[in-house]
């Protein structure tokens, strides 16, 4: 299993009542195939509006990492600790699991 064919998301309750969506894995891209890929974002989605999306120093084959981060991103956006943004999010995405 990858993060490639199965990406990690998590839904999650925000602070003020608002739903987000948290999705570790191999971001769509109309030019070239997932198999080609091995860049992985960190992407939320808020009430159904894409948010933020950044690279992570992840590779497709880091699943359970991939995982862990998505777990830890929706922790801090439900507890209020970060919110969704680049700015709170992206230094998550950039630490080795």
């Amino acid at each position: 299993m990858s993060l490639r064919g199965q990406p990690a998301i998590v839904s999650v309750p925000l602070p003020d009542g608002r739903g987000a969506v948290v999705r570790v894995g191999v971001p769509d891209d109309p030019y070239i195939p997932k198999r080609d890929l091995d860049l992985v974002s960190l992407e939320v989605t808020v009430d159904g509006v894409h948010t933020l999306a950044v690279s992570t120093v992840l590779d497709a084959d880091d699943d359970a990492a991939g995982h862990e981060l998505a777990r830890e991103v929706a922790s801090r956006l439900e507890s209020g600790t970060a919110e969704p943004t680049a700015h709170d999010l992206e230094p998550l995405a950039n630490e080795l699991r």
